[in-house]
């Protein structure tokens, strides 16, 4: 019986790391405010449509108040647009 641990399991004890919060923090059909994160992600998996900005970190913000819009841009890319609300008073 061998008293000594395998090399490789050693590098995996100990890395529990925080999550990052990523992912949707408004959906589709919700009210937005200017400035207002849609989503946080890596890498570019939703593209920003009209009335919607890209941080450096590719976070997705509100650029206007209005309603919270997804399209499909192409087969693998969804488009986030903030549509103006319209006040009927």
């Amino acid at each position: 019986m061998a008293h000594k641990k395998a090399g490789g399991s050693k590098a995996r004890q100990g890395s529990n790391t925080i999550g990052k919060r990523l992912g949707m923090k408004v959906y589709g059909g919700s009210v937005v405010k200017p400035g207002q994160i849609i989503i946080r992600q890596r890498g570019q998996d939703f593209v920003p449509g009209e009335n919607v900005g890209m941080g450096r970190d590719y976070t997705i913000f509100s650029k206007i108040a209005g309603i919270v819009e997804f399209k499909w841009k192409n087969k693998d890319k969804k488009q986030i647009n903030v549509i103006p609300e319209k006040s009927g008073k």
